[in-house]
């Protein structure tokens, strides 16, 4: 077709609406997110600063460190984005429920239009799905996952079981055997859900089988902070077959 035809015949590229993302320095998982997100939507990353320790919480502290973030959301307005998502799970539960909500304040004060955080969408997604206790699995060393627990108890939240891998770097490397292998490990019949933490473990493709397997929801970092990202824009996500996905597609109130 020639091109003067073709012009003719389209109507332009499909308008995006974007999410800006802010992404622990050490993110490998950027494909991952985009898996959640529809054809219209385009995700702006920018990364916090290195910072040469390893996994652990002192990693956590710093990769949320308020002027840091506040910084991070300034370089992503640009684009336009409709919402901002802090999009670290360790960073954003570490220094407690005040802390997070501290994070959604600083973005909001640096100009994001709304805003999000992994361990806040966990939050969400589980009053959303009238979960009051979960399991976990996770990367981490014992003290972070530690924190996680805290965290979740101050929501209310029960963490019936934790279990996890004891990694400090290089989480991204982490097959789907052995976080198959860790959710197993953590589960337990009276968790009424599964929560897979960090954003840099894989896993999209283990969602449906483990809810199959289970018998119950599976949430994951990614999936939750993309969810709660496209819920501020009036959106839902791709992989509409999953629980979280089917249980509201409207906007928050």
């Amino acid at each position: 077709m020639p091109l003067d035809d073709f012009l003719g015949a389209v109507s332009g590229p499909v308008q995006q609406r974007g999410i800006g993302v802010i992404a622990p320095f050490d993110l490998a998982l950027d494909r991952e997110l985009w898996r959640w997100s529809p054809q219209e939507v385009s995700l702006y990353v920018t990364r916090t600063a290195f910072v040469p320790v390893p996994v652990s919480v002192e990693q956590a502290s710093l990769v949320s460190d308020e002027a840091a973030v506040h910084a991070a959301t300034r370089d992503l307005l640009v684009p336009e984005p409709e919402v901002v998502a802090y999009a670290c799970t360790s960073g954003s539960f570490v220094d407690g429920a005040g802390g997070q909500r501290r994070l959604v304040e600083v973005m909001r004060d640096a100009g994001a239009p709304a805003a999000v955080t992994t361990s806040g969408a966990l939050v969400r997604a589980l009053e959303v799905l009238g979960v009051g206790s979960v399991s976990i699995a996770t990367p981490y060393v014992v003290s972070i996952t530690d924190r996680l627990c805290s965290f979740l108890g101050e929501h209310g939240v029960e963490v019936v079981s934790s279990v996890g891998l004891g990694l400090d770097g290089q989480i991204w490397k982490t097959s789907y055997r052995d976080v198959v292998d860790i959710v197993r490990a953590a589960d337990r019949p009276e968790a009424e859900a599964m929560f897979i933490s960090c954003t840099n473990l894989p896993t999209y493709d283990l969602i449906g089988p483990l809810e199959q397997e289970l018998g119950k929801p599976v949430l994951t970092a990614n999936q939750v902070t993309i969810w709660a990202a496209l819920r501020e824009m009036g959106l839902s996500a791709v992989g509409a077959e999953q629980r979280l996905m089917q249980a509201v597609d409207a906007p928050a109130a």
